[in-house]
């Protein structure tokens, strides 16, 4: 582990010299590349990603397509080589994804037979096996191999132990009703009355489907008046471009995905998503987000109304014209709203999630409650 960690010593440390380099020009035309490459290098430390590395090196390419789209949005007409440099550079990483996916899938695969890797011309030679994970957190299905065989075999008799399911329980020692506090309350009050308490509660199980239904396949198109996106997964450049005012756009269970909706249409719904990127023009009617979870809404013009309800984390990026928008929430956590600055960043706001209710002597009157951190 600690040669690994010398090996990625100068990742590191040239990650870090990229992210330097954009906070010291800031005043640069330029800042939006910058910041787009700022915000994906740290992808570059995916070979200590286990195991999901793949899905990382997509958080950061997300990060990196907020600032690409405002590039994108900004040369559009104007200069064709700046649109040709985000195609060319969103694709490293999905180029990137793409071969992990298909070497790497669950982390950094050693060969046995190659050469050995070194932290330096005495470094003792890294050990050819997989890397162990720290320890904290569940372990990844597959057991890595360690390089001390103590530790591995202590490792597998915990599976062992884990994998037993059920027959985990068996070597406990029986606890007769006499020793149960619940059942013998003298042991809690010697020589108090005999009470029977309530039945504990035990969680129902869930039913488990024999025969659970196919996976619906992945939809984008026009139906009426109305643009269906259903059930797309790791798609990071839908894009819907002929739209009318009279459109509406509904997006259902998609998931680490991004789409963006060019020119003016008339109302969007989020459905059942996890892990979107939504970009828009202008919505003259609302925009609804339902029963979703880790979402970003990006307005580019005007929106008169966003509604959040039952969903769990969820950014809104507003544009200087949509500053007015009314945002209305009931049952939702972890949102928030982000402003923009003249200096071209964004200012994050919460937006309230717990209240207070009084009786005034003649109406419930609430009011924001604020939890002292």
């Amino acid at each position: 582990q600690n040669a690994f960690s010398e090996l990625l010593k100068p990742i590191s440390e040239q990650i870090q010299a990229v992210q330097n380099f954009r906070e010291k020009n800031r005043g640069s035309k330029l800042f939006n590349h910058l910041s787009a490459v700022s915000e994906s290098i740290p992808a570059l430390g995916w070979v200590a990603m286990a195991p999901k590395p793949g899905p990382y090196v997509k958080e950061m390419t997300d990060a990196a397509m907020f600032y690409t789209n405002r590039i994108l949005k900004e040369y559009k007409d104007v200069d064709k080589k700046q649109v040709d440099w985000v195609k060319a550079y969103l694709s490293i990483w999905t180029e990137l994804q793409a071969y992990i996916k298909e070497y790497h899938t669950t982390g950094l695969t050693w060969s046995k037979t190659g050469p050995v890797a070194t932290a330096g011309a005495k470094a003792a030679p890294a050990p050819p096996a997989g890397l162990a994970p720290p320890p904290p957190g569940p372990p990844p299905p597959p057991a890595p191999v360690s390089s001390s065989s103590d530790d591995s075999a202590s490792r597998s008799a915990l599976f062992a132990q884990i994998n037993r399911g059920e027959g985990i329980t068996s070597g406990l020692r029986h606890v007769s009703d006499d020793m149960k506090t619940h059942k013998n309350p003298a042991l809690k009050n010697q020589g108090g009355p005999v009470r029977s308490g309530p039945k504990p509660f035990t969680a129902p199980k869930p039913a488990c489907n024999a025969n659970p239904s196919p996976k619906a396949p992945p939809l984008l198109e026009l139906e009426g008046k109305k643009w269906r996106v259903e059930n797309q997964e790791n798609a990071t450049n839908l894009v819907i471009s002929d739209t009318e005012l009279k459109q509406v756009a509904y997006v259902f269970k998609c998931t680490n995905s991004t789409l963006q909706i060019k020119g003016k249409i008339n109302s969007i719904t989020l459905d059942n998503c996890k892990k979107l990127g939504l970009v828009f023009d202008d919505v003259v009617g609302i925009v609804e987000i339902i029963n979703s979870r880790d979402v970003k809404v990006q307005v580019m013009g005007k929106v008169p109304t966003i509604s959040i309800n039952k969903t769990d984390g969820c950014h809104v990026y507003l544009s200087k014209s949509s500053l007015d928008c009314e945002i209305v929430s009931a049952k939702s956590s972890e949102m928030n709203v982000l402003i923009p600055t003249e200096g071209g960043d964004f200012t994050e706001f919460p937006v309230p999630e717990q209240f207070k209710t009084v009786w005034n002597g003649q109406k419930l009157v609430t009011t924001v409650t604020e939890i002292a951190g």
